[in-house]
């Protein structure tokens, strides 16, 4: 079987005050930081009807990962674990996801409630908590 290559676009970027990864919280839930979420202008219209929903999953790539590790030891962790039962962003695909609650939405703009830092969106979902 032959290996081939995904390759994704952004459909936009999340904006915070955090200009670099110092400080930046490791997990949303940890940050009482507001982001905006800018959805590319071509993408705008796909956010019809997003606006009825109070969280939605980011789907977003570690765009500063480098390389990967199969075992990583978790913050607030002592142990090594398997990368695939954690959240650590250093993966064979660097692609993390995130369920934020939405505040609002105004044109190309999703006002999310906690942000993360400077990343770049691949896609988003609705969330709804009987589909878990």
């Amino acid at each position: 079987m032959s290996h081939k290559y995904i390759a994704f676009k952004p459909i936009g970027i999340i904006h915070t005050k955090f200009k670099d990864k110092v400080n930046v919280p490791i997990q949303p839930c940890f940050s009482n930081t507001k982001a905006k979420v800018e959805v590319f202008q071509k993408f705008s219209d796909g956010l019809k009807d997003l606006d009825g929903f109070s969280h939605i999953v980011l789907i977003y790539c570690f765009h500063k990962s480098t390389n990967y590790n199969l075992h990583v030891k978790p913050f607030l962790d002592n142990k090594k674990r398997g990368v695939f039962a954690t959240r650590a962003p250093k993966r064979p695909n660097p692609i993390g996801m995130s369920v934020v609650e939405l505040e609002n939405i105004k044109d190309n703009i999703l006002y999310i409630k906690k942000g993360v830092n400077k990343i770049k969106i691949i896609s988003f979902y609705k969330f709804i908590s009987c589909y878990c």
